[in-house]
């Protein structure tokens, strides 16, 4: 169990994992303005989900270019998709607790879903976009 808990450690700490997280907050600084902006017109279920699928395809040009620099080809643009629909799903599930649930501040919830799901997509997307050595 303590390699395993090392192992893991290792892979968070990585150099990747640094681009990871600069890439995600460029992300969500683009995304969460989005959200915020589209607020105005939107539920928060509608803006979340708008902002969300742009910044999936800002997170892809993120991650093939600079987190990982690499990719398997047409594999990694068809499956990234899913990796952003657990992580959807998981945010979705969420933000609806944090809203419905527990009544706190709708601007606040996304930003407390990417925190709480950034060690699933970060996993999963190092496991796509890695290419065996």
């Amino acid at each position: 169990m303590i390699l395993k808990n090392k192992s893991l450690l290792k892979k968070l700490t990585s150099f990747s994992f640094a681009r990871f997280l600069v890439s995600g907050g460029v992300n969500t600084v683009l995304t969460y303005g989005a959200y915020l902006l589209l607020l105005k017109n939107f539920s928060y279920k509608t803006a979340y989900t708008i902002s969300y699928l742009a910044g999936i395809l800002l997170a892809f040009g993120l991650s093939r270019y600079f987190v990982f620099k690499s990719h398997r080809g047409a594999k990694s643009a068809i499956l990234f998709p899913f990796i952003y629909v657990i992580q959807y799903i998981l945010s979705f599930i969420i933000i609806w607790m944090w809203v419905e649930k527990l009544r706190f501040n709708i601007a606040i919830a996304p930003l407390i879903s990417i925190i709480l799901t950034i060690p699933v997509t970060f996993i999963l997307s190092k496991t796509l976009f890695s290419t065996k050595k």
